[in-house]
């Protein structure tokens, strides 16, 4: 089982690296990325707060399993993000 201390550092890891590789990207490319890097950004923070909102939920009858759920979506929606980014 996860713990929740464990899964917000990873979340914070894993989104922050994210907003590091867009904001970059956004440096060493042309105007045009911009708008996007800043959507994918938003995208991006908007999620964190979400996912950390599941995290801390308190009334879950099955904690193991729920943390093991919200990690798996963590996972997906980090890739999703990284294709996106990888796409510009």
């Amino acid at each position: 089982m996860a713990s929740k201390k464990q899964l917000k550092k990873d979340l914070n890891d894993r989104f922050g690296e994210i907003i590091d590789g867009a904001l970059i990207n956004q440096e060493a490319s042309s105007e045009d990325f911009k708008e996007k890097t800043e959507e994918l950004v938003d995208d991006v923070i908007s999620e964190f707060d979400q996912f950390v909102e599941q995290i801390n939920k308190k009334d879950i009858e099955d904690r193991g399993k729920h943390l093991k759920s919200v990690k798996e979506s963590i996972n997906n929606k980090a890739d999703e993000f990284i294709k996106r980014l990888n796409n510009f």
